[in-house]
């Protein structure tokens, strides 16, 4: 896919749809069909902002290393994926250090080109697509450490997917309802224009003196209503049924073991 999106143009895409239009083929039936993450082994970490919904960050206050502010500055760090889940895997629950596990949908930008110091005016030339992501944090081990990598790094603790959207489908900014749905319940429910940072300024800061390169994936924020931040907590136990849905894209589906 990262070999497909670098070499990847509007005339390519013009020439795959006349040719899905102009010609008979056998089809496969959509539910035998199995989804493998569009991205399994990214090249790089996933980049991915912290506590960019507004409603997100208050109600993470109260937890330790939560914070008390509205950022003013994007919040950056990242994740090792590797691999990249995709719908209907199983998450592993990591039962031997922690009952802890959460979920946080979130949109996730593919970018399409190299680009470095991006203007905010040209942000959109540089994204490929859009996918949804579960950004899994295991909470004791986040706090443990105050910061957050190796609690958002646990193996199969990252998932990607149904498959990537290009960026032609989707509006810009992209104005689009996201949910979390545990078990049949709502837990997050809002929408990608109310992100504290925008798309433009996000590839715009996160550039600045750092190289963005085709498949590199960034994982937007996730709004409120995440596990921990139930009172008391709701994080997920074995066997639950993780629904993430973007408007538009469609929806990621995670097991947790």
């Amino acid at each position: 896919m990262i070999t497909f999106i670098e070499g990847f143009n509007k005339g390519l895409l013009d020439s795959i749809t006349e040719t899905i239009n102009n010609n008979k083929f056998n089809l496969i039936p959509f539910e035998s069909i199995k989804f493998l993450s569009p991205i399994p082994y990214p090249r790089r970490n996933v980049f991915c902002l912290g506590k960019n919904y507004i409603d997100h960050a208050n109600e993470i206050q109260s937890i330790p290393g939560g914070g008390n502010s509205i950022p003013k500055n994007p919040i950056y760090f990242s994740k090792v994926a590797y691999p990249c889940m995709g719908t209907e895997d199983i998450i592993l629950n990591h039962i031997e250090i922690t009952n802890e596990m959460d979920y946080e949908v979130e949109l996730a930008i593919i970018i399409g080109k190299k680009g470095k110091n991006i203007p905010q005016e040209n942000a959109r030339d540089y994204i490929f697509g859009y996918t949804i992501g579960n950004d899994i944090s295991v909470r004791n081990i986040q706090l443990k450490h105050i910061q957050w990598f190796k609690g958002k790094s646990l193996d199969s603790c990252c998932s990607i997917g149904p498959y990537i959207v290009t960026d032609e489908e989707i509006s810009f900014p992209p104005n689009l309802d996201i949910k979390c749905i545990i078990n049949g319940e709502i837990r997050q429910n809002s929408n990608t224009s109310k992100l504290i940072f925008d798309i433009p300024t996000i590839l715009h800061d996160l550039s600045q003196g750092m190289t963005l390169y085709p498949g590199d994936i960034i994982l937007t924020g996730t709004p409120s209503g995440v596990g921990f931040g139930f009172n008391p907590p709701k994080t997920l136990n074995s066997g639950d049924i993780i629904e993430c849905e973007i408007e538009g894209i469609g929806t990621l589906i995670n097991y947790l073991e």
